[in-house]
C-alpha cells in the first residue's frame, strides 16, 4: 500500500525548488557531497587480484520458460558468473591524476583553499562503508583531503539489526513513508547512539556527520570546540512528521546542515547550505575500461551485446522501483527487442535488501530476458563495464537522495531514463542531458523512443557527459568542503544567499 502511494506521489511530482522562504547558504557555483576511504574498513584476507576466482554465488537458479536463445546465455543467465573474494583495493588516486580532466588552474584554486587549512582536523561519520552512495563518495573524499594535508578520519558507527531496522524505518518515514516512533523506537536509536559515542573519540575541528543514523552523535559535542554539520543525503522535502519532530532537536544543535537540492532543505534554526553529490571519474566504477573486459563480463553475466541491453544499477531497495523497472521493460518490449539487466545489492545498513530481491524474482517469473545480479558490495568494475555496455540506462526511483547512479551513467554518455523525483532533475535538462518520466508508461514510451531514434540518443549522451564535468565530479565536492570548513571556522563567507 506504502509502495502505491509512493507512486502516486511521484507522478504529481514537481521540481519545487523556486519558492523556498528559508535562507540556504550556497557555496561556489552550487556544491555538492563526499567522499573518502575508511579509517576502519572492513578487514579481508589479502589476496591477489589474479587469484580472485569468480564462482557461481547466486544461492538460488531461476528457471525459464523455452526460449531460442543460444544455450550459453541461457547457462549464464540462469547461474551468473559472480566473483565471492574481494580484489585488492587499487591505490587511490593523486590530485594530480585529475588534471587532464579539469584543468591545472582548477587543481591549483583546490590547493590555494586547503592551504588555510592545514593545522585542521576533520572527522566524517556515516552508517556503512560498503554499499550506497555516501560510502562511494566518502571513499573518495577523504585520501583527497588528507593528500592536501587536512588531516581526515572516517568512522562508522556499529548497531544491531534492531538499530538498523529502526533506522531503514527512519530513511523511509524521512522520505514520506509511514513509520510508528513508538518508545521502544526511541530507546533503540538511543541506546546504539550512547554505545557509539562512548566508543568514539571527538577531539577534531570538524565533524560531518551524515543522515539520520548518527544524528545523535551530536550528544557528545564540546561546546568550547569543534564545528559540527549535519550531511543529509535523502530527500526531506516532505518528511513524515513525527519522525522528523523526533529528529529535528538533534539536528538543530548542530552548527549548519548541508542538503543535495533545494527542495530538500527544512526550516531550521540553523545555517543551511547546498551540496550537490559527486562521483570520481577515476574510480573503478567510472574510469574507461578496455572493450575486452566489458565483453567478459557481458559474457559472465549472459548478456547478448548484438541486442539493445537496458539497465537500472541500484541496491534492491522499494524506493528504487526495480518492480516498476520490470513493468516498463515488458511495455517496451512489446514494440522494441531488448533485455533487462538489474543489478545491485544491500548495504551493511539495510536489513529489506532480501525480501526487496525476492519481490524482483517474483515479478520476473520465468522471462529469460531479465538479467538479475546480486553483486557483492566489491564489484565496482562490473557494475562500470555493465553500464558501458548499456544502450539505455534506467533510474525509476519513487524517492530518491541524488541518484548518483544517474551521474554515473551520463559520464559514460549513456542516455539515461529516470524518474523526476529528488536531485535528479538537478541532473537532467529534460530532451537535453535526460529524460525524465513520472510513471512505468512514461519511462516505456522514452525507452521505445531512444531504441528506435539512436542519433537522438547519442547527442544526449554526450551533453549528459559535460552537464557532469562542469557540476558532478570529486573535484567540484572537494573544492565546497574546504570553502564550508573555512565558513564553519571563521575564515570565510558564504558569497550568496537563496
Amino acid at each position: 500500500m506504502a509502495e502505491k502511494k509512493a507512486r502516486g506521489e511521484q507522478k504529481r511530482h514537481t521540481q519545487g525548488d523556486g519558492d523556498l522562504t528559508r535562507d540556504v547558504a550556497v557555496i561556489d557555483e552550487q556544491a555538492d557531497v563526499e567522499k573518502a576511504q575508511p579509517v576502519e574498513a572492513p578487514e579481508v584476507a589479502p589476496v591477489e587480484p589474479n587469484e580472485r576466482k569468480p564462482v557461481e554465488s547466486q544461492p538460488w537458479e531461476r528457471r525459464f520458460r523455452q526460449t531460442d536463445m543460444p544455450p550459453q546465455f541461457v547457462e549464464r543467465r540462469r547461474r551468473p558468473v559472480i566473483g565471492t573474494v574481494p580484489p585488492l583495493p587499487p591505490e587511490p588516486p593523486r590530485l594530480e591524476d585529475y588534471a587532464p580532466i579539469i584543468g591545472r588552474p582548477e587543481l591549483d584554486e583546490i590547493r590555494f583553499l586547503a592551504g588555510h587549512l592545514s593545522s585542521k582536523t576533520v572527522k566524517m561519520v556515516n552508517s556503512t562503508a560498503l554499499g550506497g552512495g555516501v560510502a562511494e563518495v566518502l571513499n573518495r573524499l577523504v585520501p583527497l583531503l588528507n593528500e592536501l594535508d587536512v588531516q581526515t578520519k572516517w568512522e562508522i558507527i556499529t548497531g544491531g539489526n534492531d538499530f538498523f531496522e529502526v533506522t531503514k524505518g527512519f530513511h523511509n518515514a524521512l522520505q514520506g513513508g509511514e513509520y510508528p516512533i513508538t518508545k521502544t523506537v526511541q530507546d533503540i536509536f538511543m541506546s546504539y547512539t550512547e554505545q557509539n559515542r562512548r566508543r568514539m573519540t571527538f577531539d577534531e575541528d570538524l565533524f560531518v556527520i551524515s543522515d539520520p543514523q548518527p544524528a545523535g552523535l551530536i550528544r557528545s559535542r564540546d561546546k568550547d570546540r569543534g564545528k559540527w554539520i549535519w550531511r543529509c543525503h535523502i530527500d526531506l522535502s516532505s518528511p513524515n512528521q513525527e519522525v522528523w519532530k523526533f529528529l529535528k532537536p538533534m539536528v538543530e544543535q548542530y552548527d549548519a546542515a548541508v542538503f543535495s537540492a533545494p527542495s530538500f532543505a527544512q526550516q531550521l534554526n540553523i545555517p543551511e547550505y547546498l551540496f550537490y553529490p559527486s562521483i570520481d571519474p577515476l574510480s573503478e566504477k567510472n574510469k574507461d575500461l578496455d572493450e575486452s573486459y566489458v565483453n567478459k563480463v557481458c559474457d559472465d553475466f549472459g548478456i547478448d551485446r548484438s541486442r539493445p541491453i537496458l539497465s537500472q544499477i541500484s541496491r534492491f531497495d522499494r524506493l528504487k522501483d526495480p518492480v516498476g523497472v520490470i513493468e516498463s521493460y515488458k511495455l517496451a518490449k512489446k514494440y522494441v527487442d531488448c533485455q533487462l539487466v538489474l543489478a545491485g545489492g544491500g548495504g551493511t545498513d539495510d536489513p529489506e535488501g532480501a525480501v526487496v530481491l525476492q519481490e524482483v524474482m517474483d515479478a520476473a517469473g520465468d522471462d529469460p530476458d531479465v538479467i538479475i545480479l546480486n553483486l557483492p558490495p566489491w564489484s565496482a568494475l562490473e557494475i562500470n563495464a555493465l553500464q558501458r555496455a548499456s544502450t539505455v540506462i534506467i533510474q525509476k526511483s519513487l524517492k530518491e537522495g541524488f541518484g548518483l547512479t544517474v551521474t554515473e551513467g551520463l559520464w559514460k554518455e549513456k542516455p539515461v531514463v529516470a524518474s523526476a523525483v529528488g536531485g535528479i532533475p538537478t541532473q537532467i535538462v529534460h530532451k537535453l542531458t535526460g529524460v525524465l518520466v513520472h510513471s512505468v508508461e512514461g519511462c516505456a514510451y522514452q525507452i521505445r523512443y531512444l531504441l528506435t531514434h539512436p542519433e537522438f540518443a547519442r547527442q544526449m549522451g554526450k551533453n549528459g557527459r559535460e552537464q557532469v564535468k562542469e557540476n558532478f565530479l570529486v573535484t567540484a565536492n572537494l573544492k565546497r568542503w574546504l570553502l564550508l570548513f573555512q565558513i564553519m571556522l571563521g575564515m570565510a563567507r558564504p558569497t550568496r544567499t537563496i
